[in-house]
């Protein structure tokens, strides 16, 4: 018992929490407050890049705006990010607002708990740092872990195009939903991105929570093209209207058409309407949380299933 009350004294709480959540989650609600305003943005926010940390909504709140998360049940604010506008971005009918997360912090743990496990995630992010490799700095991910108090789901992003076609996970992903358009954020060096921005469409397979092992073994097609569909851990079915190949144990297969995209800082965001929805499935799907996310709802008797 000892043991368990000096873990968190002297290692940190893991970054990421993988867990199984009914999609679309109701266990986190973000809110926008803006110059007295405010607005559920639970299904209308998403991260836009990793360097800088962007967030991407709907709605104009304004140059400053807050972005606040709580937990469903009890009410009780678990976090805050502090945004700073950047930029708008325009398609034919609608428009977004990205901003630059300027600061943040979380409550899920208490002080000085809270202080000394960040410092040590950001002593260990920065011992294992490599010069050769892509990572944001210490303080970008602890806010990068603010944004993941709502539990991100994670799809596999299906692109065909003759010469090309590929696989891979995503959680960067998600509705926004007074524009009516659906966004995924890849970064910039992904070898798809070429190609999807020239075919214009991709299929999302929601993952089943128990398909988390195969999942994670695709993230290598982030470097290189699959070679064959035949090669994949699971079976593979056409998608209902563009015909490409997604995962037949699917929960659920959306079909987008991308109508925009754009580089915004590490990533490029693509923005899609929906042209299909196939819901094939009941059942819980992989999420990715923040680690101080799940020790908060352990510690409260409420922790969401781990997979």
């Amino acid at each position: 018992m000892w043991k368990d009350w000096i873990r968190p004294y002297v290692r940190p709480l893991p970054q990421w929490s993988t867990v199984a959540v009914a999609a679309p989650q109701q266990v986190v609600t973000a809110t926008l407050r803006w110059d007295g305003n405010s607005a559920d943005v639970t299904a209308d926010h998403t991260v836009a890049s990793l360097v800088p940390l962007v967030i991407a909504t709907s709605l104009d709140a304004g140059q400053h705006p807050l972005l606040e998360y709580r937990d469903s049940a009890t009410g009780k604010l678990l976090g805050v990010l502090r945004l700073a506008q950047m930029a708008s971005v325009a398609t034919e009918k609608a428009s977004l607002t990205l901003y630059h997360v300027a600061g943040g912090e979380h409550r899920c743990l208490g002080w000085p708990l809270r202080s000394w496990n960040a410092w040590l995630q950001n002593r260990l992010m920065l011992k294992n740092r490599s010069p050769h490799h892509f990572a944001p700095e210490p303080a970008a991910v602890q806010q990068l872990m603010i944004a993941y108090l709502c539990p991100r789901p994670v799809v596999l992003v299906s692109v065909s195009a003759p010469g090309h076609q590929n696989i891979f996970p995503m959680d960067l992903i998600g509705p926004l939903e007074r524009s009516g358009l659906f966004s995924l954020a890849l970064r910039n060096t992904n070898v798809s991105v070429p190609v999807m921005r020239e075919v214009r469409q991709v299929a999302l397979s929601s993952i089943p929570a128990t398909m988390k092992v195969a999942v994670y073994k695709l993230a290598e097609y982030h470097k290189h093209p699959l070679q064959d569909w035949n090669a994949l851990p699971f079976p593979a079915r056409p998608s209902r209207e563009f015909g490409i190949p997604a995962v037949a144990a699917s929960l659920r297969i959306q079909e987008l058409s991308i109508v925009h995209s754009q580089e915004v800082g590490s990533h490029t965001l693509f923005l899609g309407r929906k042209v299909s929805d196939e819901k094939l499935a009941e059942g819980t799907q992989l999420h990715h949380t923040a680690g101080f996310h799940q020790a908060y709802r352990r510690r409260h008797g409420m922790q969401l299933a781990e997979v």
